[in-house]
């Protein structure tokens, strides 16, 4: 098992210093000027990377509902343009160039027909998939929160389901368990299913915790640290996936409470 945290916890020294692995995410690295991609700042994250040894992934652009989340950087798989091609291109460009192993990407949303909605997302996921092979790259396609009806690949059969269709080496699967959770409805042997049925399919994990339940914000998706929820994460120990487990909280604070539990967990299993 391999400890990560995502970028928009903290700067990266002082992530650095805490785990083995970082997930760039895009939004907060200053990469992008509106949508104009700048290329000095992304030699400067390199050149910044290059002298720590430290591992890396990549979460590409998405549909953020959070009013933070820059609109110029908006991609929903199930309905892509020319830009939203060409940003995800430059997230598989930058991957490459910073030596990122995976590349976690979101699926689709429901705004019409579901079957309709899953099967563009299908057919772009596998253009991009193309693309991301040339470049070394795996997708790692993230189950996302049932409480929102608008999502897809929210199950484990349509998650999976996704994969088969695009049917690529290069797209795998990103357990998000905070996502699986809500899912679940915080039912622990539902979830324990839920891990059971990914096989071997996951090449990225996302840790965090909520109460298994919608919410106010953000349909219940809290990304709280490890504790402050209703997960039971021995759970985990049902993953067959020994690669990066990323702790994708909001502080420095939660990545170090959630790696003294993965550390934990893995000490008495």
């Amino acid at each position: 098992m391999i400890i990560g945290a995502s970028s928009f916890a903290s700067s990266l020294p002082e992530l650095q210093k805490e785990v083995e692995s970082i997930e760039l995410y895009i939004p907060k690295l200053g990469l992008y000027r509106g949508n104009e991609l700048v290329k000095e700042r992304v030699k400067q994250l390199r050149d910044a990377l290059s002298t720590s040894g430290i591992l890396t992934s990549m979460h590409a652009p998405y549909f953020g509902d959070s009013p933070n989340y820059p609109v110029e950087l908006m991609v929903d798989t199930a309905h892509m343009g020319k830009a939203q091609f060409r940003l995800m291109e430059e997230s598989i460009g930058m991957a490459g160039e910073l030596g990122c192993s995976v590349v976690v990407i979101h699926p689709g949303k429901i705004t019409g027909e579901r079957e309709t909605c899953f099967m563009n997302m299908v057919d772009n996921l596998r253009l991009l998939s193309l693309k991301a092979g040339d470049c070394g790259i795996i997708f790692g396609l993230e189950n996302k929160e049932g409480t929102d009806p608008t999502n897809l690949c929210c199950t484990v059969e349509e998650h999976l389901r996704a994969i088969k269709e695009v049917n690529s080496p290069d797209l795998k699967a990103t357990f998000d368990i905070g996502h699986a959770n809500l899912t679940c409805g915080g039912n622990m042997k539902k979830l324990r299913e839920f891990i059971r049925g990914l096989g071997d399919n996951v090449v990225h994990a996302h840790i965090h915790d909520n109460n298994g339940m919608n919410g106010e914000k953000y349909f219940g998706d809290m990304h709280a640290a490890p504790g402050e929820g209703s997960i039971d994460f021995s759970v985990l120990r049902e993953l067959r996936f020994k690669g990066v487990y990323n702790l994708e909280v909001f502080s420095i604070e939660d990545v170090r409470r959630g790696k003294k539990m993965l550390e934990s967990l893995w000490q008495h299993a």
